[in-house]
């Protein structure tokens, strides 16, 4: 019983962690250096070669509810601060930094980036 109770607590079967956003930025922070709240502002908002920014669909500030830009699906905030949800989920954090990373710059998104983003949404009030 003891085995499978270590088992699962190291999420061997997928199971998500929760955790917090501040948590998560010194993640970041620990792979890359210290975020740069402006940098983080600068990088949503800037196109880095494909179509959109992130502010394409999350819009600037992101703290209300937006649309996707091309399904039209709802996107709640992006900001903690309008969003208690967001960012305690480190396997969907991961999911989403994944793919909304490739469809804004083509790549996966350097720890240096996402802490830098991660700070700056951690401001927005």
């Amino acid at each position: 019983m003891k085995v499978l109770l270590f088992i699962l607590s190291l999420g061997i079967f997928g199971l998500a962690h929760a955790t917090t956003p501040q948590e998560l930025l010194k993640t970041y922070e620990a792979q890359s250096g210290k975020a740069s709240t402006s940098k983080g502002e600068q990088f949503f908002n800037a196109k880095h070669g494909k179509e959109w920014s992130c502010a394409s669909c999350h819009e600037n500030p992101p703290n209300h509810d937006t649309k996707h830009i091309v399904t039209g699906k709802v996107i709640k905030p992006l900001a903690p601060s309008a969003n208690p949800a967001r960012f305690t989920d480190e396997a969907k954090v991961d999911k989403w930094f994944k793919r909304n990373c490739n469809d804004v710059l083509g790549r996966e998104c350097t720890a240096q980036e996402k802490a830098d983003v991660l700070a700056w949404l951690i401001s927005v009030k």
